[in-house]
């Protein structure tokens, strides 16, 4: 047990007695290649971590933009493109589930700004991450699975051009510390949470909320306080 605390940066109080010894040595394994992984390209990071994790097939485009804290897991079959301003900033112990995109540029011509993960964060699979306009991530948040990130709109007022030659927007997304986000949520450019927030799964995020709201819907309406 003391083992695989190490690995995954939590403290397990007790394992549940139907787990399989089976098991357990498979997520040893498991962790011990994904470690393997990062020891191998660790000198290419910006990076002062000892001890990250890389899943099988996970592809990373610019890892000098990328700042790991100890116990870092991204999952399998991942793909992240730091090129960005300010890169990507992961804090420790968090987590990005298998086959999630982390996207930090919208084009060449104009790179995005980066994004930062705060500390005990987990994000479960299939999460999207576009973070052209910056994203900002608090301490001790936790994602289901699909949850998307949009921090870029494109503008459209115009009758004279096309819509994808008028440009973008690029407002930024912010969350707070001790967030919980639902399955299927999608943030909007602009959106922001303060600390303690809830959003139910499936809405979608387009303005700023405070402290310990509890939203839900399309376009997310605050439905109480906790």
């Amino acid at each position: 047990m003391k083992l695989i605390e190490r690995m995954t940066g939590k403290k397990i109080i007790k394992i549940d007695s139907n787990v399989p010894r089976s098991y357990l040595v498979s997520l040893v394994i498991k962790y011990s290649l994904n470690l393997l992984r990062f020891i191998t390209v660790k000198f290419l990071f910006r990076s002062h971590s000892k001890r990250a994790y890389i899943g099988r097939k996970t592809r990373i485009i610019c890892k000098s933009k990328i700042d790991l804290g100890n116990n870092v897991r991204i999952g399998d079959n991942t793909k992240i493109n730091a090129i960005s301003e300010e890169g990507l900033v992961l804090g420790e112990n968090v987590k990005i589930g298998d086959n999630s995109i982390v996207l930090l540029s919208g084009g060449i011509s104009n790179i995005g700004k980066g994004m930062t993960i705060g500390k005990n964060s987990f994000f479960s699979e299939y999460t999207f991450f576009g973070a052209a306009g910056g994203i900002k991530i608090g301490e001790n948040v936790i994602g289901g699975q699909y949850v998307r990130f949009h921090a870029e709109n494109h503008s459209f007022n115009s009758h004279d051009k096309l819509i994808r030659e008028q440009g973008v927007t690029h407002k930024g997304i912010c969350i707070g510390n001790d967030c919980w986000i639902g399955s299927g949520v999608v943030f909007l450019d602009g959106a922001e949470l303060g600390n303690g927030c809830v959003v139910g799964a499936n809405s979608i995020v387009t303005k700023k909320f405070p402290n310990n709201s509890i939203i839900v819907g399309s376009p997310a309406k605050i439905i109480k306080k906790r």
